[in-house]
């Protein structure tokens, strides 16, 4: 059973305290042998640590009267302390301090060696259906949420998870968004959604920023503070069972194509590097795109935002261009080889 963050900060202090008392009571005792009793500094040392183990060695020197009563003293001030290290220790061990604690490192070192990766912000239902979908497509991710119960769960499956606020900069920063391409603010308050954007842009100008958005007010707002794309589930659930109503045969394949773990066929974009993709200056057709891969071109997207629908064979492959194909996990990523021939990692699709 984890606990709190807020539990681990406690139990930390706690420790810290109990053992600061006891140096004091330490130096302390050592003290007074020494300059009260007259001991040299080697046994009012030795004196001390006996006393407070309670080892009965007996007195190093004689003592008076004084010196017995300040002893008893010390015996008493060393129990409490100890026992109130032991209690702290004791209730650390039950309830998982130090196995939570290397959790924690391990998540941490994690989180360190992630490039590239996504952040999804809120793990409510919006969030967590990202994260099904990203965890499915084999997506490196990372999970900001505060509360404990969805953290758990998170963890539960396998998930890494930061747990804070996503408005803040901090939890941010331990969730990686300096090496981060792409955040995902689902948080459940439009606010807290236009902060988490706000946040995100300062930390890491060049991250794509998608947010979800109830109005269509903070549709605009959420634009305008810099978000690349705002999604509205009340607007675009509308517009999906008005074309489910209309067009159900449509839907089913759109998303038989874009969701799920089960799929025969996935769509992805290719964007063309004149530093990497030989086909820059080439047609469709000339390229052989389809012939030497099987994955269909569906549309592209000009540097300049200009997209071609159903590009014909004679279309031009230009520098800057956004590819938009449909295929099967093998044909995509036969077409990665032919427009990245560089690259060797293959496309982020499930295993086969």
């Amino acid at each position: 059973m984890s606990i709190s963050e807020d539990k681990y900060r406690r139990l930390r202090q706690e420790l810290i305290g109990g053992i600061f008392a006891l140096v004091v009571v330490f130096l302390l005792g050592t003290f007074w042998y020494h300059l009260i009793e007259g001991w040299s500094l080697l046994d009012s040392a030795y004196m001390t640590i006996s006393t407070l183990a309670t080892v009965g060695f007996g007195e190093i020197n004689p003592l008076g009267e004084r010196g017995r009563l300040f002893t008893m003293v010390l015996i008493i001030m060393g129990v409490v302390s100890i026992g109130y290290i032991v209690n702290r220790l004791t209730e650390a061990l039950i309830q998982g301090y130090f196995q939570e604690g290397l959790k924690q490192r391990q998540e941490k070192r994690l989180i360190d060696r992630l490039s590239e990766h996504y952040i999804i912000c809120g793990l409510g239902r919006t969030g967590r259906q990202v994260a099904i979908e990203f965890y499915a497509e084999n997506i490196p991710f990372v999970v900001i949420d505060t509360d404990p119960l969805q953290v758990n769960r998170a963890k539960e499956l396998n998930y890494i998870v930061v747990q804070g606020d996503a408005t803040l900069d901090k939890s941010l920063q331990m969730a990686g968004i300096e090496r981060a391409i792409c955040i995902v603010a689902a948080l459940t308050s439009d606010a807290e959604n236009l902060y988490t954007v706000l946040s995100a842009k300062t930390l890491n100008p060049k991250i794509r920023a998608i947010a979800r958005a109830s109005t269509e007010e903070a549709v605009q707002k959420l634009q305008r503070a810099g978000a690349d794309a705002v999604v509205s589930p009340y607007i675009t659930g509308g517009r999906r069972l008005a074309a489910a109503a209309l067009r159900p045969q449509v839907m089913d394949f759109v998303d038989g194509i874009l969701t799920g773990t089960d799929r025969s066929f996935y769509m992805e974009e290719f964007l063309i590097d004149p530093r990497t993709c030989p086909c820059v200056g080439l047609s469709l057709s000339q390229a052989h795109l389809r012939s030497r891969s099987g994955a269909l071109v569906l549309a592209i997207r000009r540097a300049d935002g200009t997209l071609i629908g159903g590009p014909t064979g004679d279309t031009e492959l230009m520098a800057g261009d956004l590819l938009i194909c449909m295929g099967t996990a093998e044909q995509l990523r036969s077409l990665t080889q032919i427009l990245i021939p560089m690259r060797s990692d293959g496309l982020r699709l499930p295993k086969h």
